[in-house]
């Protein structure tokens, strides 16, 4: 099947004055950028919308269900007494420190609600990480559950900060208090909050360095929402719908399953977002873990699943996965990582009514930037697709930052009021990659005729090979199409000679016997010779990867470092 219009076409329709995703131009710093003239102007007036869904399940969490009525006043209740009690005030930061509790969400918008910026912390942190949030975010209160709170117990008595504790298991020391003792309210708090000021301050997964905040407005997470929507709708458009049948349709109610991290940018940009805005159910997970992931999809008729590459892998290859009932799927997304463009296949072939889709995002570009949905995934699966209305992106020369030609691999480029401000007081490192309105993601991309864009590597992860350049990205691809693989990650191992040779760690399924001189042999006609890797690790554990779902590259470097030869663990 080939699409039936093209994107430009479809985005000057869905843009036009009047439109329901038509855009506007604002000032960024003397730079105008695209923005949604209709998105939400606050995540408070997000909160206040949210109204209207009344009894409807919004939260499911193990046996507990929470509608948005009930969301709502506990919400107002604790965005009251953050202001009453703590002195939370407009641009105050308010620190979270938990895992996917229902607590989180209300901690969230209540903090949201009061004008402070949301500060998410990492629940994978150890506790001098999490000293380091609390201190580089100059946090007034922190909201946690039992276990975060036990590893930051010596240390908020000397910050002098005071907490509050979701599900407590153990009596609460000095300057703490049980979040469930805090009285619901029927109305928010008064406060006036503008798209341009500071919501959120989002840490990023800190893989390369030390973690910095990326400084995100009222306007960058509000507009993913709509970037979401209209991604959907473009999706349908191409496959040759009208805008009218579209609107005219009724959705099937939707249920996603949170499954990735709350305090990652995927997590609460996307998933969260996207399921309050259109008045959705979202199923919590504590914790990934494949089986119950299927279990909580069939029992919940769940509609929409967004997760890392390896979560969908992890699925499909579950031994339960062929005796759920997972009709009511219609959108299997992943996003946080590449994703081989054999997933897309797997997903097509096992669960044909769910539509594919995938997007490339960061947490300084407030999540979507491109989205690649559909018939187009099916027609470009190694594509993360065409940016979404408000994006600009170029591909442009990493040493003179000067625009390449179209197919040429240069460093990756954005523009759009879903670019954040900068990284909270990080100046040198801002002044960096935010230049001129443009963010330079450190991404090694090209673009093609469409529009469609390939994300090649992570500019750090482009390995020098005698003087070829070898694209991990590429080569990983290539070894996923083995049957046999579960998961891999090519790295740079220093060569005398070469200054590096390519290295490949495997994870295979479980009670396979694969060799590296069959991975050799499969490799051949796929990718040329001197991207074949000539050292190998070959294990059944999992790869070493963060919250986000991102492999841990330094770890795993280490490792076949220190492994010498080809080896099978």
């Amino acid at each position: 099947m080939e699409p039936k219009r093209s994107h430009e076409d479809i985005q000057a329709e869905l843009t036009a004055e009047g439109a329901p995703f038509e855009t506007l131009e604002i000032d960024r710093d003397g730079v105008p950028v695209r923005a949604w003239k209709n998105a939400p102007p606050s995540v408070r007036a997000m909160v206040e919308n949210s109204r209207a869904f009344g009894d409807q399940d919004f939260l499911v969490y193990d046996d507990e269900r929470l509608t948005y009525r009930e969301h709502f006043t506990r919400v107002a209740g604790l965005a009251k007494e953050l202001m009453e009690t703590y002195g939370i005030a407009k641009g105050d930061r308010v620190a979270i420190a938990m895992r996917n509790y229902p607590e989180w969400v209300i901690a969230f918008f209540a903090a949201s609600c009061t004008g402070a910026i949301v500060v998410p912390l990492n629940a994978w942190w150890t506790a001098r990480e999490l000293e380091f949030g609390l201190r580089d975010s100059g946090a007034k209160v922190v909201i946690a559950d039992q276990e975060r709170l036990d590893l930051l117990g010596s240390v908020l008595p000397e910050l002098e900060i005071p907490a509050m504790v979701a599900r407590p298991t153990k009596p609460l020391p000095e300057n703490t208090r049980d979040i469930s003792t805090v009285a619901s309210a029927e109305e928010l708090p008064a406060v006036d909050l503008d798209p341009e000021d500071d919501a959120t301050l989002f840490y990023t997964s800190g893989t390369t360095g030390t973690p910095k905040g990326a400084l995100g407005t009222h306007r960058n997470i509000c507009g993913n929402v709509v970037s979401q929507v209209y991604s959907g709708v473009r999706g349908m458009l191409r496959l040759g719908h009208t805008l009218a049948e579209v609107q005219a349709a009724t959705p099937a109610p939707m249920v996603s399953l949170m499954a990735v991290p709350l305090f990652h940018a995927t997590g609460c940009h996307t998933v969260l977002m996207g399921a309050f805005e259109r008045g959705g159910t979202l199923v919590l997970m504590y914790k990934w873990e494949p089986g119950t992931a299927l279990e909580l999809m069939e029992r919940e008729r769940v509609t929409h699943f967004t997760g890392v590459p390896t979560m969908l892998t992890q699925m499909y290859n579950h031994p339960d996965f062929e005796d759920r009932d997972l009709s009511s799927l219609t959108v299997m997304a992943s996003g946080g990582a590449s994703a081989a463009p054999v997933l897309v296949e797997r997903t097509t072939q096992l669960l044909p009514a769910a539509a594919p889709g995938n997007g490339y995002g960061l947490t300084e570009t407030s999540s979507m930037t491109t989205s690649n949905r559909g018939i187009d995934y099916v027609i470009h699966p190694d594509s993360v697709g065409p940016p979404v209305a408000i994006c600009e992106v170029e591909v442009v020369d990493p040493a003179s930052r000067e625009p390449l030609p179209i197919g040429e691999v240069g460093e990756l480029r954005i523009k759009g009021a879903n670019v954040v401000k900068g990284y909270w007081n990080r100046p040198d490192a801002t002044d960096e990659v935010f230049v001129d309105g443009w963010f330079y993601s450190g991404d090694l991309a090209r673009l093609d005729d469409e529009g469609f864009v390939y994300i090649v590597d992570r500019a750090k992860d482009m390995i020098i090979r005698g003087g070829e350049n070898v694209y991990s990205a590429e080569v990983e691809a290539a070894i996923h199409q083995h049957p046999n693989v579960t998961d891999c990650a090519v790295i740079g191992v220093e060569h005398e000679v070469l200054g590096e040779e390519v290295g490949a760690v495997v994870q295979t399924k479980v009670g396979s016997s694969l060799t590296d001189e069959e991975l050799r042999t499969f490799l051949a006609d796929r990718i040329a010779r001197f991207k074949i890797p000539t050292r190998w690790e070959i294990l059944e554990d999992e790869l070493p990867r963060n919250a986000a779902g991102k492999l841990l590259k330094r770890e795993i470097k280490t490792h076949l470092d220190n492994a010498g030869e080809t080896t099978r663990v």
